[in-house]
């Protein structure tokens, strides 16, 4: 499953973790990793993944953020990832819980 592919990476290339569902209890910094959408394209598996990069202030939440771009987009050595390609970037905090977050959005083509 290229979930739990991308997020093992992660974990190794960032120095804080990452999940699928918001930390129970909350942590500081941390990544969430959610896919948004797919499709298949001659035999090509194809994955919109939404990565919100949370952290105490809005610097460091961009900050992190560049750090989680840099780390996906490396994500390409990897035998299951075909393609990477960045679809947008932003500042995304969250207004309910007033938490900074960046968001970035990939396209990742996966076998």
């Amino acid at each position: 499953m290229i979930e739990t592919v991308l997020k093992q990476y992660l974990d190794g290339h960032l120095a804080v973790p990452s999940f699928f569902e918001k930390p129970e209890p909350d942590q500081d910094s941390y990544v969430l990793i959610e896919r948004t959408g797919g499709a298949m394209r001659n035999h090509l598996a194809t994955g919109t993944f939404a990565f919100q990069s949370y952290a105490p202030s809005m610097l460091d939440a961009a900050q992190l953020n560049e750090q989680v771009k840099a780390a996906v987009a490396d994500a390409i050595e990897l035998p299951e990832v075909a393609s990477v390609r960045l679809n947008s970037d932003y500042n995304f905090t969250d207004t309910t819980t007033k938490k900074y977050r960046y968001q970035a959005v990939f396209d990742i083509g996966y076998y």
